[in-house]
Protein backbone atom coordinates (compact mmCIF):
# COMPACT_ATOMS: atom_id res chain seq x y z
CA UNK A 1 0.00 0.00 0.00
CA UNK A 2 1.08 3.53 -0.73
CA UNK A 3 1.92 5.41 2.37
CA UNK A 4 2.42 8.60 0.47
CA UNK A 5 -0.01 10.09 -1.93
CA UNK A 6 0.26 8.38 -5.40
CA UNK A 7 0.24 10.62 -8.45
CA UNK A 8 -2.03 9.26 -11.15
CA UNK A 9 -1.45 10.10 -14.84
CA UNK A 10 -4.19 10.28 -17.48
CA UNK A 11 -6.91 12.43 -18.94
CA UNK A 12 -10.03 13.68 -17.27
CA UNK A 13 -13.43 13.18 -18.83
CA UNK A 14 -13.66 16.91 -19.65
CA UNK A 15 -10.32 16.82 -21.51
CA UNK A 16 -11.47 13.84 -23.58
CA UNK A 17 -14.75 15.55 -24.53
CA UNK A 18 -12.90 18.73 -25.57
CA UNK A 19 -10.46 16.64 -27.65
CA UNK A 20 -13.33 14.86 -29.43
CA UNK A 21 -15.06 18.20 -30.18
CA UNK A 22 -11.85 19.76 -31.59
CA UNK A 23 -11.07 16.75 -33.79
CA UNK A 24 -14.69 16.65 -35.03
CA UNK A 25 -14.58 20.34 -36.01
CA UNK A 26 -11.32 19.76 -37.87
CA UNK A 27 -12.81 16.81 -39.76
CA UNK A 28 -15.88 18.86 -40.72
CA UNK A 29 -13.59 21.55 -42.15
CA UNK A 30 -11.53 19.04 -44.13
CA UNK A 31 -14.63 17.33 -45.51
CA UNK A 32 -16.11 20.68 -46.57
CA UNK A 33 -12.96 21.47 -48.57
CA UNK A 34 -12.97 17.99 -50.13
CA UNK A 35 -16.63 18.37 -51.07
CA UNK A 36 -15.89 21.62 -52.92
CA UNK A 37 -12.95 20.01 -54.72
CA UNK A 38 -14.95 16.97 -55.78
CA UNK A 39 -17.77 19.13 -57.17
CA UNK A 40 -15.34 20.82 -59.57
CA UNK A 41 -13.55 17.60 -60.56
CA UNK A 42 -15.82 17.00 -63.57
CA UNK A 43 -14.68 20.26 -65.21
CA UNK A 44 -11.34 18.87 -66.43
CA UNK A 45 -13.13 15.84 -67.87
CA UNK A 46 -15.53 18.05 -69.83
CA UNK A 47 -12.63 20.18 -71.09
CA UNK A 48 -10.65 17.09 -72.07
CA UNK A 49 -13.63 15.72 -74.00
CA UNK A 50 -14.03 19.04 -75.85
CA UNK A 51 -10.35 18.95 -76.79
CA UNK A 52 -10.66 15.34 -77.98
CA UNK A 53 -13.61 16.19 -80.24
CA UNK A 54 -11.79 19.21 -81.72
CA UNK A 55 -8.53 17.28 -82.21
CA UNK A 56 -10.34 14.43 -83.93
CA UNK A 57 -12.07 16.70 -86.44
CA UNK A 58 -8.92 18.77 -87.02
CA UNK A 59 -6.91 15.61 -87.72
CA UNK A 60 -9.60 14.38 -90.12
CA UNK A 61 -9.46 17.66 -92.03
CA UNK A 62 -5.66 17.94 -92.15
CA UNK A 63 -5.34 14.40 -93.52
CA UNK A 64 -7.40 15.40 -96.57
CA UNK A 65 -5.82 16.60 -99.81
CA UNK A 66 -4.62 20.20 -100.04
CA UNK A 67 -6.21 20.70 -103.48
CA UNK A 68 -9.43 19.22 -104.79
CA UNK A 69 -8.43 15.88 -106.36
CA UNK A 70 -11.45 15.74 -108.69
CA UNK A 71 -10.38 18.99 -110.36
CA UNK A 72 -13.45 20.99 -109.35
CA UNK A 73 -12.05 23.42 -106.74
CA UNK A 74 -15.20 25.56 -106.45
CA UNK A 75 -17.56 22.64 -105.90
CA UNK A 76 -18.17 21.58 -102.30
CA UNK A 77 -19.26 17.97 -102.02
CA UNK A 78 -22.78 17.29 -100.74
CA UNK A 79 -21.91 15.64 -97.43
CA UNK A 80 -19.01 15.18 -95.05
CA UNK A 81 -18.58 11.59 -96.22
CA UNK A 82 -17.75 12.96 -99.70
CA UNK A 83 -15.39 15.76 -98.59
CA UNK A 84 -12.09 15.09 -100.34
CA UNK A 85 -10.04 18.23 -99.64
CA UNK A 86 -9.40 20.72 -96.85
CA UNK A 87 -11.45 23.48 -98.48
CA UNK A 88 -14.64 21.39 -98.42
CA UNK A 89 -14.81 21.73 -94.63
CA UNK A 90 -15.03 25.54 -94.67
CA UNK A 91 -18.14 26.56 -92.73
CA UNK A 92 -18.87 23.04 -91.48
CA UNK A 93 -21.08 22.99 -88.37
CA UNK A 94 -23.25 20.51 -86.49
CA UNK A 95 -26.47 21.16 -84.64
CA UNK A 96 -27.33 17.67 -83.39
CA UNK A 97 -24.15 16.96 -81.44
CA UNK A 98 -20.95 15.41 -82.73
CA UNK A 99 -21.54 13.18 -85.73
CA UNK A 100 -19.59 10.49 -87.54
CA UNK A 101 -18.72 10.67 -91.24
CA UNK A 102 -22.20 9.41 -92.24
CA UNK A 103 -23.92 12.15 -90.20
CA UNK A 104 -25.08 9.85 -87.40
CA UNK A 105 -24.90 11.46 -83.94
CA UNK A 106 -22.39 9.80 -81.62
CA UNK A 107 -23.94 8.63 -78.34
CA UNK A 108 -22.69 10.54 -75.32
CA UNK A 109 -21.51 13.54 -77.34
CA UNK A 110 -24.84 15.25 -77.93
CA UNK A 111 -23.84 18.19 -75.68
CA UNK A 112 -20.88 19.04 -77.93
CA UNK A 113 -21.38 21.04 -81.13
CA UNK A 114 -18.96 21.86 -83.92
CA UNK A 115 -19.60 25.61 -83.97
CA UNK A 116 -17.51 26.46 -87.00
CA UNK A 117 -14.68 25.27 -89.20
CA UNK A 118 -12.75 28.14 -90.79
CA UNK A 119 -10.36 27.52 -93.69
CA UNK A 120 -8.20 30.33 -95.03
CA UNK A 121 -5.34 30.46 -97.52
CA UNK A 122 -2.04 32.05 -96.55
CA UNK A 123 1.66 31.97 -97.35
CA UNK A 124 4.22 30.83 -94.76
CA UNK A 125 7.83 31.62 -95.74
CA UNK A 126 6.93 31.44 -99.41
CA UNK A 127 4.96 28.19 -99.05
CA UNK A 128 1.24 28.14 -99.79
CA UNK A 129 -0.71 26.83 -96.82
CA UNK A 130 -4.22 26.54 -95.52
CA UNK A 131 -5.02 27.50 -91.95
CA UNK A 132 -7.80 25.40 -90.45
CA UNK A 133 -9.51 26.51 -87.24
CA UNK A 134 -11.98 24.11 -85.62
CA UNK A 135 -14.28 25.52 -82.93
CA UNK A 136 -16.16 23.09 -80.69
CA UNK A 137 -18.66 24.23 -78.07
CA UNK A 138 -19.25 21.93 -75.12
CA UNK A 139 -20.75 22.23 -71.64
CA UNK A 140 -17.57 24.08 -70.54
CA UNK A 141 -17.76 26.66 -73.34
CA UNK A 142 -16.12 27.02 -76.75
CA UNK A 143 -12.65 25.76 -77.65
CA UNK A 144 -10.73 26.51 -80.86
CA UNK A 145 -7.81 24.56 -82.31
CA UNK A 146 -5.79 25.67 -85.32
CA UNK A 147 -3.71 23.59 -87.71
CA UNK A 148 -1.97 24.12 -91.04
CA UNK A 149 -1.96 22.06 -94.24
CA UNK A 150 0.58 22.64 -97.00
CA UNK A 151 0.84 21.13 -100.45
CA UNK A 152 3.98 19.18 -99.54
Amino acid sequence: MCTTRCHQAGFTLIELVIFIVVVSLGMVGILAVMNTTVKASADPLVRKQTVAVAESLLEEILLKSYDDPDGLPNVVEASRALYDDVGDYAGYTTSAGVQDMAGTPIAGLTQYQVSNVAVSDLVLNGIAARQVTVTVTGPGGPLSLTGYRTNY
